[in-house]
């Protein structure tokens, strides 16, 4: 039997190990990317990669698509170089991104029109979790896409949740999770700002504090970079803004309240606006530094 042939749109920290993983797992892989540097190191790993994006949707059974929002998908698919016109029939368009799910609805009415197929595939598990072939898929989609997708969700993918026939219920889901991690961060860098102007050890507190009830995955994960200063985007404060973002307009467009949500969005922006867009999420806690005077590693 051929091998399934999959395409991977952005190579970033999770399409390139997506990408990867792929491979691993014995299908057919090539990555497109606007960066060269991120296309080479891709071939680096044995992979293959398309001149531009029309070369690679022309030929794949699979294509994921692991950009960063709306936008960016929207002018994949259905922008002047889109794929949606090459790639061929009964072929599945994966949608990675997190976006509004009235927005994945209209996408799939509009790929699938044409006989292609649209999986609502929203992910979790950050880079860790792409290089190690174990994300977490919150995908919706018909019967159709999730059989032609199943060999690159399984060989990407830890747990694969499918949610149903209807691309959109994926990126709902997707906005709950982004909501409560979002959350999460934010008390995070709350709490251990707090803890410091009280006196206390940050190393204390993280250990007490992740053996303790007041623990998160979000903690858990977050905290150490604060304690290190180390703030390298692995998930740059920027997706929160758009994210959480996401999560307000759905919820405005619903009528339903979502109060913590909106205060963490706001720390997530006067860290944008600090100059610290680019910066790992975690940054949030180096608003309450600046606002308090208090001294944290890496300023």
């Amino acid at each position: 039997m051929a091998k399934t042939r999959v395409g991977v749109i952005g190579l970033g920290s999770m399409g390139f190990g997506m990408a990867v993983s792929a491979q691993k797992a014995g299908l057919e892989v090539v990555g497109f990317d606007l960066a060269a540097e991120r296309r080479d190191a891709l071939v680096a790993e044995g992979g293959s990669v398309a001149a531009s994006l029309r070369e690679l949707a022309g030929g794949v059974d699979v294509l994921v698509s692991v950009v960063v929002n709306a936008a960016q998908t929207e002018a994949v698919l259905f922008g002047p170089d889109g794929v949606a016109e090459v790639m061929p029939e009964g072929a599945v368009f994966v949608s990675c991104a997190t976006v509004a799910p009235k927005f994945a609805g209209e996408a799939a009415a509009r790929l699938e029109a044409g006989g292609r197929h649209y999986l609502d595939a929203p992910m979790s598990g950050g880079a860790v979790g792409a290089n190690a072939g174990a994300l977490t898929f919150m995908a919706s989609g018909s019967a159709a896409a999730f059989e032609r997708a199943d060999p690159a969700l399984q060989a990407m993918g830890k747990k694969i949740y499918r949610l149903g026939d209807t691309a959109g219920r994926g990126s709902s889901m997707k906005l709950i999770n982004q909501l409560l991690v979002g959350i999460h961060i934010a008390a995070a860098g709350e709490a251990m700002a707090m803890a410091v102007k009280l006196g206390l050890d940050p190393e204390e507190v993280y250990e007490v504090i992740s053996n303790s009830a007041g623990a998160s995955w979000a903690f858990c994960d977050r905290v150490p970079s604060m304690l290190t200063g180390d703030y390298s985007p692995k998930s740059a404060v920027s997706i929160f803004t758009k994210d959480l973002g996401i999560v307000l307009d759905t919820a405005r467009a619903e009528g339903f309240p979502v109060p913590l949500a909106g205060n963490a969005l706001q720390s997530y922006l006067m860290a944008e606006a600090a100059g610290m867009a680019g910066d790992n999420d975690s940054s949030v806690v180096r608003v309450y530094a600046k606002l308090a005077e208090l001294d944290l590693p890496g300023g």
